[in-house]
């Protein structure tokens, strides 16, 4: 979708990648994707300095993933309708500004809030981001190292947002958001001058749909934040359930008659792409659950320092890359279920070894094992997933499901997390423990907080059986696979429509 939107640059495209616009470019992707993760680290010293609740802190990391998935497709669509160029820097500039709010804010309400509006301005800039890709350099050589590039600042922005939330935290938590700011008007600046604005059509916005999915995921994570403190019979809490489900429904009623809905309903008519998707959904909820839940256990319970928190997920990301490696050369020669059953085994396993540690582990090997096994499980599993999404599908339509398969994925990752902390708050409490600051619980409170964090990791392991139990009902052959992967590729540097239009005119 975004290749054939080239044919409309206003300037000739780069046929080289070297230049400063695409520091641009795959900066903005690189920010948005550490964003996401470099909070985990800092969560500690936030709650410490703002006195942040059990729920606030669960919101700070969902509110930010919750408007970016919810919003992706909507941000999208947005760069079609009024030009991509206009629209990266929209996106760039609110999140820029919603850093510096969350750097400078006091109190929890001020954070979640900007929390969310960086998100939503991530949602916006990062698939324009990609469109820009596609009307600034020319295809070929030129439009592959750039994809390298962006594929390269996506891979490392999770682990790197781990590492450096960890190093500016010793100094100040505020810093992980600070550092924004100079870099966004940086990039803005850049686009301003490097980039072409790109052409543009009137299009029906389904606003009403993307509102509807965020809302309705929202009311789940409500409603699983505050189901342990208020009591899950509480009436707010009641009400948070009934209307998550009121949402939904809403939602799949919005995109039947919508003009240009952000879902069609029609991916949902192979019954193997429904499989995908709800094994992405469960599968984006264990790899943010666990990254989550180890990164706050090693500091709140194994008592290392933010920074050291940090270094210690490096093997995690090593193992991780890995198995992305391992699943793409695989993958053409083995049926995708097999692969995702194979590699989902390690990932329980990894858990369930997880659930016995306690904080006077070492390091080596303890807690270095469940992090390589269960990186090299998920690394495989986010390649192959995604691949299934697309086997079967046309050419035009690899783009938007592209886009849905990471919505699904970024709106699984909150809402099985939100699962996952109350399980953990709840077996907390029930052992005797408490919630709030690490610093002032007595050794028995602690012990609690230790066993309610293992516990919880039984609950990653038994999210991730149901993500292979999912995977089982995926019927695609490993041809599928191999065809879908080519065309995806094909399709992302151009040549794909290149072809398309030789045909044509060798038959004219």
């Amino acid at each position: 979708m975004a290749s054939g939107s080239s044919e409309h640059a206003t300037t000739p495209l780069s046929k080289s990648v070297l230049g400063i616009a695409i520091v641009a470019i795959t900066g903005m992707q690189l920010m948005s994707t550490l964003d996401g993760t470099i909070v985990i680290v800092a969560l500690p010293r936030m709650q410490a300095e703002l006195n942040l609740s059990d729920a606030g802190k669960s919101w700070v990391i969902t509110a930010y993933v919750l408007a970016f998935g919810g919003l992706l497709l909507l941000g999208g669509r947005i760069g079609d309708a009024v030009g991509h160029k206009r629209a990266f820097l929209s996106g760039v500039g609110l999140f820029t500004i919603a850093s510096l709010v969350c750097g400078l804010a006091t109190e929890e309400i001020t954070l979640v809030a900007a929390r969310a509006f960086q998100g939503a301005g991530a949602a916006v800039a990062a698939p324009t981001g990609l469109a820009l890709i596609a009307t600034t350099y020319a295809v070929g050589h030129a439009r592959n190292r750039a994809l390298a590039v962006s594929a390269a600042m996506l891979a490392t922005g999770s682990v790197l947002g781990l590492v450096l939330g960890g190093a500016l935290t010793v100094v100040s938590w505020r810093l992980a958001f600070l550092i924004n700011v100079p870099i966004g008007i940086a990039i803005i600046a850049i686009a301003v001058f490097r980039l072409a604005e790109t052409h543009h059509e009137r299009l029906k916005l389904d606003v009403t749909g993307a509102l509807l999915a965020t809302l309705a995921c929202t009311s789940a994570v409500l409603f699983f934040t505050q189901g342990p403190s208020r009591g899950w019979a509480d009436p707010f809490v009641i009400g948070a359930a009934v209307a998550s489900a009121l949402l939904f429904v809403a939602f799949f009623v919005v995109e039947r008659s919508a003009d240009h809905p952000i879902v069609p309903l029609t991916v949902f008519d192979n019954r193997n792409r429904v499989a995908t998707f709800l094994s992405l959904f469960l599968a984006g909820g264990v790899m943010l659950s666990a990254t989550v839940m180890i990164g706050l256990y090693v500091q709140d319970v194994m008592g290392y320092s933010a920074l050291q928190a940090g270094m210690a997920f490096i093997p995690f990301a090593l193992a991780l890359g890995v198995g992305t490696v391992v699943a793409a050369r695989v993958a053409p020669y083995l049926a995708p279920r097999w692969i995702i059953l194979g590699a989902g085994l390690l990932v329980p396993c990894a858990m369930l070894y997880g659930s016995t540690l306690d904080r006077g582990i070492p390091y080596v090997p303890d807690l270095i094992a469940p992090l390589v096994v269960g990186g090299f499980g998920i690394g495989v599993i986010s390649v192959i997933l995604p691949l299934c999404a697309i086997a079967d599908v046309g050419a035009r339509e690899i783009g938007p499901v592209s886009s849905i398969t990471l919505m699904v994925q970024n709106l699984g990752g909150p809402v099985v997390l939100v699962v996952i902390q109350a399980v953990q708050t709840s077996r907390t409490l029930y052992l005797g423990g408490t919630t709030g600051p690490v610093a002032a619980m007595t050794p028995a409170q602690l012990d609690a907080l230790d066993a309610g964090y293992t516990y919880s990791l039984l609950w990653v392991a038994a999210v991730s059986v149901l993500v292979g139990a999912a995977a089982l009902f995926i019927g695609f052959s490993a041809r599928q696979i191999a065809v879908a992967k080519y065309n995806r590729d094909a399709v992302e540097t151009g040549e794909l429509w290149i072809s398309a239009e030789q045909r044509g005119a060798t038959e004219g």
